[in-house]
């Protein structure tokens, strides 16, 4: 726990960690009072939790409709559960180190570090004081920065799963071989890259696709070849689109279309 000259200070340098800087401070000091800190648990953070709860999941839902229009309902559902788990919350807690600014009660400050649990729903709470605070937008800039990295790698990991480990399935049944992917091509900064992958059967080169990884990339162009065995048009495209505002290219994950056979049928 770090050392504070006063209350004020502790609020001031939490804020500056959130960059958010609340009208009423008393929702921030209840924020990060877990119940071993207070004088009465209706004064912790609990309540503020509940509430956190619901909001963080309604911005995750959102995020998650938004960016991937083409996934099913049950697998939005699946990367929700994901995001906004105990284990991601703390994660995020850790990342803003807001073990530093919480009250706890003797027996948690010795400790050397706190629990997941506790670090988890203090990033509830934070989430639903800033939402009392400045509404719900404020939130969104608060901690859409945060998450939104952690729900590409999640989407990464949970989408191209299918595709690759169904292209291999599909490969080794219908021609024992084992799919290779072949980087083509690559661009930009090397903060802000993006690869061409194809992906190759024996002596068939299927459709290439862009990625903003060389993972993301081989799960998509598996889901170009994976779409040309069963004779269908490869949803990925093989051009690189324009870039947005930001300066970065954003990129649809592919459908999860679980009708696409394992037999490899030409």
């Amino acid at each position: 726990m770090a050392e504070f000259s006063s209350e004020d200070s502790r609020i001031a340098e939490f804020e500056s960690r959130i960059n958010y800087q609340f009208r009423n401070r008393e929702l921030a000091h209840v924020a990060l009072t877990h119940a071993s800190g207070a004088d009465n648990r209706l004064h912790s953070n609990e309540r503020l939790e509940f509430l956190g709860d619901a909001v963080l999941g309604l911005i995750v839902c959102e995020i998650l409709y938004q960016r991937f229009p083409q996934l099913t309902e049950g697998e939005l559902t699946r990367l929700k559960s994901i995001v906004v788990s105990r284990a991601s919350c703390a994660s995020v807690a850790r990342s803003l180190g807001l073990a530093d600014f919480l009250i706890v009660g003797k027996g948690l400050a010795s400790q050397t570090a706190l629990p997941s649990s506790l670090l988890a729903a203090a990033v509830e709470a934070v989430i639903a004081a800033v939402y009392l605070d400045g509404g719900l937008s404020a939130v969104q800039r608060f901690i859409e920065p945060l998450l939104i990295p952690r729900i590409e790698a999640v989407a990464e990991d949970r989408v191209g799963e299918n595709y690759k480990s169904l292209l291999q399935q599909v490969s080794q049944k219908t021609w024992g071989a084992t799919p290779v992917y072949i980087l083509l091509d690559q661009r930009g900064p090397d903060h802000s890259k993006y690869f061409k992958v194809a992906a190759q059967i024996g002596g068939t080169r299927y459709r290439p696709a862009w990625g903003r990884s060389k993972k993301e990339a081989e799960q998509r162009a598996a889901c170009n070849a994976i779409y040309e065995i069963n004779h269908l048009p490869p949803p990925c495209p093989d051009q690189l689109g324009p870039a947005n505002e930001d300066g970065h290219v954003d990129f649809a994950f592919p459908p999860q279309n679980h009708s696409l056979s394992e037999s490899g049928d030409q």
